[in-house]
């Protein structure tokens, strides 16, 4: 890279890594206060629950349709307006959450909050349009580690601020996302150059056409299927971590709160500092493997550990699960050109938010069925063992799909 692009690429990547934590971090803020609002909007613990997941949901069936629109409508216009306009809708979003005066306006907010935050797609395709293939398993460890810190510092902070007021969260989170526009508007170069944009099409921009660029060929879409069951076994996390550690160890919030944070930094460990030094000595190929088969095996400790401190020191292990998806992420950008970046991130984030609807359900379903009096299945760690048999399947149609594309790049 040349000019004043080339010059200031610190600085740009810099401004994605920043970004990146401010808006996760804006996000993160909220979690620990978001039911308590709805409790104090509709009066009832029990009935706060299912509302809260229902919002959950929601905002996962906006990412899912919006995420192709705004990875096509990057590769048309660029990059720098889209995230723009996302950090600024963000900081109006959670202005208008704060202000809520009833349920249907909190509502609005999470459908807003999941369109905007679908941007992410084109934080990807940005790090993917500044950083050469062979490096863009590092650069997606980057965002890795910036999402994960996000979520370390988010909750620590909306916790402090919650006990000054439930709505001061908001407030916070929304002045995170007007610094993050500012400092994009001041900073953030254009990445896409003209030659290299798309013109925008329905037909690609709805998730459904969007998946069409995943079946394009049979390694694309294996990796994408590698892609959803890591989300997938993921969210075995949201759904029932807590829950489990309160029942098997009798842990309390700031147990649960504490081991969380371990988890995020762990993962920001292994995302920042090793998928750059693995993937150069070793390949992106193994490093995905590896790395799923580290989760798997983490995950399945957890669910089988007998005591509060096998469960922690299965942490270790699971977190080596943060090498696969950049690297995931990195081998299917080399399978698509340079003009169609966004709308495979787009993609990838329109898998990613189906696993974030079915598998909270699926594994919480399955949690309940395990205590439940008449269960033929009465053991509380099988969410677990069955997220590590999805990791270990994701690891052998990884391998699979990886080594039959490097086959088919081989000269005859």
């Amino acid at each position: 890279m040349s000019g004043l692009f080339g010059a200031r690429r610190k600085a740009v990547i810099a401004f994605i890594f920043v970004t990146a934590v401010l808006d996760i971090v804006a996000m993160g803020i909220i979690i620990p206060v978001f039911p308590e609002l709805i409790e104090q909007f509709i009066g009832s613990n029990a009935e706060a629950g299912w509302i809260n997941g229902v919002f959950v949901a929601l905002w996962a069936g906006m990412q899912f349709i919006a995420s192709p629109v705004i990875g096509s409508l990057s590769d048309r216009y660029g990059r720098r307006p889209v995230i723009l306009l996302s950090c600024l809708g963000l900081a109006a979003d959670y202005v208008l959450m704060a202000l809520a005066p009833n349920l249907w306006w909190l509502a609005l907010g999470r459908i807003i909050a999941g369109v905007t935050s679908s941007s992410f797609t084109t934080v990807f395709a940005y790090m993917a349009d500044i950083t050469p293939p062979e490096g863009r398993a590092r650069g997606y460890g980057l965002i890795g580690a910036a999402f994960s810190g996000g979520f370390v510092l988010g909750p620590l902070i909306g916790g402090f601020l919650g006990e000054i007021s439930p709505r001061a969260p908001f407030w916070f989170a929304a002045g995170l996302s007007g610094v993050a526009f500012l400092y994009g508007l001041l900073i953030l170069p254009e990445s896409l150059k003209p030659e290299n944009r798309m013109e925008f099409s329905w037909s690609r921009a709805n998730p459904f056409g969007a998946m069409r660029l995943l079946a394009s060929h049979p390694e694309l879409s294996g990796l994408a299927v590698v892609n959803f069951l890591l989300y997938f076994a993921h969210h075995v996390f949201s759904a029932v971590f807590v829950l489990y550690a309160g029942y098997r160890y009798g842990w309390g919030a700031w147990q649960v709160g504490a081991l969380l944070a371990m988890v995020g930094l762990l993962d920001m460990a292994v995302q920042g500092l090793l998928v750059g030094p693995a993937t150069k000595r070793f390949g992106d190929r193994p490093v995905m493997v590896f790395g799923l088969f580290g989760g798997a095996f983490g995950i399945a400790l957890m669910g089988l550990a007998p005591d509060g401190l096998t469960f922690t020191l299965a942490m270790f292990p699971n977190a080596l699960w943060g090498l696969a998806m950049p690297t995931i992420q990195s081998l299917m950008t080399q399978r698509v050109s340079e003009s169609e970046q966004g709308q495979l991130q787009g993609a990838n984030m329109s898998v990613g938010s189906i696993a974030g609807i079915a598998s909270p359900l699926f594994f919480g379903a399955v949690y309940a069925f395990t205590l439940s009096e008449d269960s033929w299945l009465p053991f509380p760690g099988t969410s677990f063992l069955i997220a590590a048999l999805v990791l270990l399947a994701a690891a052998v149609i990884g391998w699979r799909v990886a080594r039959r594309a490097e086959r088919a790049e081989q000269p005859a």
